[in-house]
């Protein structure tokens, strides 16, 4: 298990930065995300954080588990990845074979855990209670052009774990790695709707293998390598239909693939699992 350098927070070399690629799929790939303890830092610093990091997110962790979630556009109520890189944070701090803890984050404690494979960890934690329903006509018809989904998609959910989103289906694989949406016209559209983004997914074949894609430009994500809350919402849609569990595969379009698990056999309680490794430490100007 590697061990991560335990300097001061303050040095004269600036604030440590553990940089998680979480959701890794294989043992590759996963979603570059920037981890460090709670600091004194601005809500405008915190944003700047994942711009010099080069990541998308970052997860700040206080002395009690209490997590924070922030882009280049500001915070979030609650980032599943993030969450996962966090728990390999704390799982490689608190040193041994397993680790579990409760987080806190958006005024919710929850349990996760984690248990390592050689350099990486596998970390599992409970995500927040889903909100599902129809999209309005003028949430799709605001949205479904602005991705190029030009059919009938009687399947889509407007879903909310923290931040409200819409989960779109296509058809095949193929149909989802082919999408090229109006970012611009995107983002006016999820601005105005107060979307955190969009989901898009394949069909799920009869073990739960599923491919999706997330946009996010409201947030400063054009698309998101992993996107875990929106799997656990995508989890809570399909089992009422049945399907209990979810391997998702995404990032692939991004050149970096990541897979996020769900389980929804406990529904409403979803456990989202994915794997992650520090990779390196980095320090902040």
């Amino acid at each position: 298990m590697p061990r991560m350098d335990q300097e001061p927070l303050m040095s004269e070399r600036g604030l440590p930065v553990a940089i998680v690629r979480a959701c890794l799929r294989d043992g590759r790939g996963g979603s570059p995300t920037a981890v460090m303890d709670e600091a004194p830092l601005s809500d405008d610093e915190r944003r700047r954080v994942p711009v010099l990091m080069g990541t998308s997110h970052a997860v700040f962790v206080s002395a009690d588990n209490a997590l924070r979630f922030f882009t280049a556009e500001g915070e979030l109520p609650a980032c599943g990845h993030g969450t996962v890189a966090a728990l390999a944070f704390l799982a490689e701090r608190a040193g041994g074979e397993e680790y579990r803890a409760t987080l806190h984050a958006s005024g919710r404690a929850f349990p996760g855990w984690c248990v390592w494979e050689k350099e990486q960890v596998n970390a599992t934690f409970e995500a927040g209670p889903v909100d599902l329903r129809e999209p309005t006509a003028i949430e799709r018809d605001l949205v479904l052009p602005a991705l190029g989904i030009t059919s009938d998609t009687p399947d889509a959910r407007v879903a909310a774990v923290g931040r409200a989103r819409m989960l779109v289906p296509v058809a095949t694989r193929s149909a989802l790695a082919a999408l090229d949406p109006d970012l611009e016209r995107l983002r006016a559209a999820c601005d105005r709707l107060g979307f955190l983004g969009c989901y898009v997914y394949s069909a799920p074949t009869r073990t739960g293998r599923v491919a999706a894609r997330m946009f996010a430009p409201s947030i400063g994500v054009p698309e998101d390598i992993a996107n875990a809350n929106s799997t656990a919402c995508l989890a809570a849609h399909l089992a009422g239909q049945g399907i209990t569990h979810l391997d998702v595969d995404m990032g692939d379009s991004l050149g970096s693939p990541a897979r996020i698990t769900a389980g929804a056999e406990h529904s409403p309680l979803i456990h989202l699992s994915g794997t992650a490794e520090i990779t390196r430490i980095a320090r902040l100007p």
